[in-house]
């Protein structure tokens, strides 16, 4: 069983095409790493995926066909994409922010204890509550804009490069979160990680795209285990 099932995804911007013919696929509460060299065409793929781009291909995600929705429409079926950059809304306070994340919801019960979830998940939002959210730093945006994707519930958390720019310390304290989502929040995720070592240990399954085509897929053990992939992008 998918949640999210990409078949003969090709995209790119005006002429040129940046990934051809990728496949993949995200079973309900995993995670699934998005690997390689700068280039490859991982951003690109997450992009199609959520319909900030134009594509060919098809890609299902719980049941539904997202042929020629926008990325809005993407997002409300239960798709939140963070992008590189954290996109965080600066002039606004992170308690905003977190609420932004919610605009789609009704059930005002359930919005308030998501808030305090993920104040748990990050104390540091509660303690920076009515701070404007671009005087955080990169790490507590980071943190931020995590928890307000969160805060729409999704069935997919689509993470692109989140320890970008992060000292060591708060990369694993991101990347922490990543099992809890499963048995907490019954979130999955699919996440394109510079630090493949850590993102492998992390995930359930892995893909590693190779000038903009899928060159291996997998378990994240396997592929872990795979001397090519070891030299090329783990450096061991």
């Amino acid at each position: 069983m998918t949640l999210l099932t990409v078949r003969g995804l090709t995209a790119g911007y005006g002429e040129g095409e940046v990934i051809h013919d990728v496949d993949l696929a995200v079973a309900p509460g995993a995670t699934t790493a998005l690997l390689g060299a700068n280039g490859a065409g991982k951003t690109t793929t997450l992009r199609a995926i959520t319909g900030m781009i134009a594509r060919r291909g098809t890609v299902t995600f719980d049941g539904h066909d997202l042929a020629g929705l926008t990325s809005d429409q993407v997002a409300r079926l239960g798709i939140a994409h963070v992008p590189q950059g954290r996109g965080t809304f600066a002039q606004l306070s992170v308690q905003d922010n977190l609420l932004v994340g919610a605009l789609s919801r009704r059930d005002r019960s359930g919005v308030a204890t998501d808030l305090d979830r993920c104040r748990s998940l990050f104390p540091i939002l509660a303690t920076r509550a009515r701070s404007a959210a671009g005087t955080l730093s990169g790490g507590e945006q980071q943190m931020l804009a995590m928890s307000r994707a969160l805060m729409a519930r999704p069935r997919l958390l689509v993470l692109d490069e989140p320890s970008l720019g992060l000292a060591p310390g708060i990369t694993r304290q991101i990347f922490d979160l990543l099992p809890l989502l499963r048995v907490e929040w019954d979130t999955a995720v699919l996440v394109v990680e510079q630090n493949a070592n850590l993102a492998l240990a992390l995930a359930d399954d892995a893909v590693v795209l190779e000038n903009g085509r899928v060159a291996m897929a997998g378990a994240a053990a396997e592929i872990a285990g795979h001397d090519d992939v070891r030299r090329a992008y783990l450096g061991t």
